[in-house]
């Protein structure tokens, strides 16, 4: 099967969240499985040209009122999992004019960019016009997120009758339903497809242009990344007001959860950790506990350590653990934070770092071998997002035998298995009612548990360690959904 991967950002060429992850890691599996798999993505200033090589040509883009736009079309690899060049080739589309800057989606303040809308149609159209320039007839387009949801919709109207692309099923993977592309009405002059699509069922919302409906309706099969988001979404609660057109659709909506890179995530190997250890042998992980007390400079003692690796956002909690969190370090514990985002936390957590209890460390920015070290020498891993489409550090701390305290929604109810008092079930700490005050008594169970029950405790652990999410399945149930998608469009 030919396929087609069209994504705003991939790893390891760009990324601010889990969609790079898929973009940059599935198609390797894909390819793996026999599938002639090619990614298109932007060339932001981040990626560097030294280490690719130009396609002949220029890439003619039509933009409808805009005009036709002229880009370079530069070609590299995805890296397999040992950092050499895979088989799997990525286009990158360059047109400094919408992506020479230094930010993927926002100015340097956190203001999405101005011109957002167009950027993404281009890339959209860029994509699909890609295929004639390099010969490439794909039978399947996975378009990922708002930013390249107008490729469904370009593909049900002005490449319907494409001899090239005509045939082409669509797939659309929702990674985050609250991001959505909406924009004024004006932008159905740079689509280009027709007044007429400006309509309830297809690409209106509150009389603007919203791409993630107008992708979601004109998708031939859509789907989210865990099963239990897919039926979340469906509700006003997780639905971000498009709930309705979930269940419109609901019939051709998948959940399939993501994986992990298990050679990457690995505690045995992990060449980030002062030691190593396995879920048979869990010596290695009190060496990277003490060490990693020694390098945020917090009492080398053995107490619950419990760590955050997270986008400082409204999404993952943020704000209700940093009201939670006076109480929860008035217990015999000790906390880690690693991440960067709004000003507000920034400017909590860093005092907090610098003014506050002895017990309380923060590193504000993003490591990825402190994130690392974190998931492998904490013994808990706090995790309360009021959505979670699927997530991914409760599936590397599973890993590296540090147990999760999750909120039980999206991906983490699918992934978690909550604690059983008084046996040795369960990989983590499940909690229901999301208030700092549930954040506080999950966390204190959590602690009760490693202080008095270490014998159930260690069992979880290595329970934990022993869970696979891998992206093996992931590439299985992906491959499933194309057949489906190709057969239902060549109906």
């Amino acid at each position: 099967m030919k396929i087609l991967m069209v994504a705003a950002e991939a790893v390891p060429f760009a990324k601010t969240g889990g969609l790079a992850d898929v973009a940059g890691v599935l198609p390797r599996f894909l390819r793996a499985l026999g599938h002639d798999v090619r990614v298109v993505m932007p060339r932001y200033y981040r990626v560097d040209r030294a280490d690719l090589r130009r396609v002949p040509g220029l890439l003619a883009v039509p933009m409808g009122v805009v005009g036709t736009l002229q880009a370079e079309v530069w070609q590299g690899r995805l890296p397999d999992g040992d950092g050499h060049a895979s088989d799997v080739p990525v286009y990158f589309v360059d047109f400094e004019q919408y992506f020479g800057r230094d930010g993927l989606y926002n100015e340097a303040g956190g203001q999405g960019y101005l011109d957002n809308d167009n950027r993404f149609v281009f890339l959209s159209r860029a994509a699909l016009e890609l295929c004639h320039h390099v010969g490439f007839e794909p039978d399947v387009v996975h378009a990922n997120d708002w930013h390249t949801a107008a490729v469904p919709l370009f593909l049900d109207t002005l490449y319907r009758a494409d001899p090239r692309l005509g045939r082409a099923a669509s797939i659309l993977t929702v990674h985050n339903m609250e991001y959505q592309g909406c924009f004024y009405s004006g932008l159905m002059n740079v689509l280009d497809v027709g007044w007429e699509h400006f309509n309830h069922l297809e690409i209106e919302h509150d009389d603007e242009v919203n791409l993630l409906k107008g992708g979601i309706y004109h998708a031939t099969l859509w789907n989210t990344v865990s099963p239990r988001y897919a039926e979340e979404i469906k509700t006003a609660r997780f639905g971000h007001g498009l709930c309705g057109v979930a269940r419109d659709r609901a019939a051709d909506l998948r959940g399939i959860l993501n994986g992990i890179d298990y050679a990457e995530w690995d505690p045995s190997t992990d060449p980030h950790l002062p030691a190593p250890f396995d879920a048979d042998d869990l010596s290695g992980k009190a060496v990277c506990k003490t060490e990693l007390q020694r390098e945020l400079g917090l009492p080398q003692r053995d107490v619950p350590l419990i760590g955050i690796v997270s986008r400082l956002v409204h999404q993952k909690g943020i704000d209700l653990i940093a009201a939670a969190l006076p109480r929860i370090l008035g217990l015999d514990v000790q906390f880690v934070l690693l991440g960067s985002g709004e000003a507000w936390a920034h400017d909590h957590f860093g005092r907090l770092h610098r003014d506050g209890p002895p017990n309380f460390a923060a590193h504000l920015g993003y490591s990825n071998p402190l994130a690392h070290r974190i998931e492998a020498g904490c013994d808990l891993y706090l995790m309360p997002s009021r959505f979670e489409p699927c997530g991914l550090n409760q599936l590397y701390s599973l890993r590296y035998g540090t147990l999760p305290i999750v909120h039980a929604v999206g991906g983490l109810d699918d992934t978690v298995q909550n604690h059983v008092e008084g046996t040795h079930q369960g990989t983590g700490f499940k909690l229901h009612d999301l208030t700092p005050q549930s954040i506080f008594d999950t966390v204190g169970w959590a602690v009760h548990t490693w202080y008095n029950r270490r014998d159930a405790f260690r069992a979880m652990q290595v329970r934990a360690m022993r869970e696979r999410f891998t992206w093996e399945d992931a590439a299985l149930r992906y491959v499933e959904m194309y057949t489906e998608a190709v057969a239902r469009r060549r109906a």
